[in-house]
């Protein structure tokens, strides 16, 4: 019985956790008052880029220019965006201190005119209303806003993503940290007026951090500028690793453990929680079920729950398929993997890498 009300709190906290905060369009008409600037960085993204800038071309809300930063692609990326006719800059060579990307995003700027800034991944794909919406969620809450997209993954190795996926959910849209005076900011959907993001001095105030986004937002929180995440649900969605699973477990494991000290106690509280009840109902009622324990009915049980959870989680977040929810101990194996290689990244070797770039961890203290 004990064990069974270990998986009931577990699962109590995950839905404390999720706050179903979901970016919506009303019909209140868009006044268009601003010069809409969309920013894109983009390093080896011939897969992902025609999608969202056949979005863009889609939108209710038309921007008033769509610059593609090529920040030195080996394929076809620069190529496709001269097909689409933006505005394509060549990133100049990376200068010492900086990331790739926020070097990338950084030129975007420079080169930009519009007093209202989208900042998007590659990966991300609109519906037709979204700009719209993200224009409309902006002015409602003024400063900063950003968006957890709705994932699709497509193949077997994508949809190992599910747990990361979902605790990465839960870092950014949970009560405490909407409630916290220190928000963090989600990279893949940005939206902010020119006016405050120049006020932090941008990608420039934070050339040096892997956690870009995440301190990016703390540089607004400090500075008074108000910071609020959403989830995507059917506005914005994206495809985050269809380059395959190396490219897949570098991208997770380069935030992994960063990503987690800038949480606050009460959010890491509670995903501990969570993740307790599931690691250990995903992992012993296998092993129970096979040797016939007396413990596998509670244990089973608690496997059902949380499956039945994660299952409500995704109608909101992500088109995992009917089958990922029921094997998610698959999924919390690739975390479990994705953490210790984070580790050791972080912990030993002082650097993480993504896409071809060896990136330096500043110290282990910073931490």
């Amino acid at each position: 019985m004990n064990i069974l009300m270990l998986f009931v709190i577990g699962c109590i906290s995950g839905f404390v956790l999720f706050a179903k905060v979901c970016l919506v369009n009303n019909d209140k008409p868009l006044e268009r008052k601003y010069r809409v600037s969309v920013i894109i960085p983009a390093r080896n993204e011939e897969k992902n880029l025609p999608f969202l800038l056949e979005s863009l071309k889609k939108q209710t809300y038309k921007p008033d220019e769509v610059i593609v930063v090529d920040d030195f692609s080996s394929d076809r990326t620069g190529e496709i965006a001269r097909q689409y006719g933006v505005k394509l800059i060549q990133n100049a060579q990376l200068p010492d201190g900086w990331t790739g990307k926020n070097w990338a995003v950084w030129n975007g700027f420079l080169n930009s005119s519009g007093d209202l800034l989208i900042f998007l991944d590659a990966d991300v794909r609109l519906a037709p209303h979204a700009l719209e919406a993200l224009i409309k969620t902006r002015e409602r809450y003024g400063g900063a806003i950003s968006v957890v997209p709705y994932h699709r993954p497509e193949k077997f190795y994508e949809k190992l993503s599910l747990i990361p996926y979902l605790l990465g959910v839960f870092a950014f849209t949970s009560p405490f940290e909407r409630k916290s005076s220190v928000k963090s900011l989600y990279g893949s959907c940005i939206v902010v007026t020119r006016e405050d993001y120049e006020k932090i001095n941008g990608h420039y105030g934070v050339r040096h951090e892997v956690m870009d986004d995440m301190t990016l937002g703390k540089r607004f929180s400090e500075a008074g500028i108000n910071v609020e995440n959403f989830i995507g649900y059917d506005l914005v969605s994206f495809r985050m690793y269809p380059n395959g699973i190396k490219n897949e477990i570098e991208g997770f494991s380069k935030s992994a453990v960063l990503g987690m000290v800038n949480l606050s106690r009460s959010t890491v509280a509670l995903i501990a929680l969570w993740f307790i009840g599931i690691f250990l109902s995903g992992f012993m009622t296998p092993f129970l079920l096979v040797a016939r324990h007396p413990w596998m009915w509670p244990f089973l049980l608690g496997y059902i729950i949380y499956t039945f959870q994660i299952t409500y989680f995704l109608k909101y977040t992500g088109a995992y398929g009917k089958i990922m929810p029921v094997v998610h101990f698959l999924s919390l194996a690739f975390f479990i993997l994705i953490m210790v290689y984070s580790m050791y990244q972080v912990s030993f070797k002082g650097c993480v890498y993504w896409k071809g770039r060896q990136i330096e961890v500043r110290t282990r203290r910073d931490l």
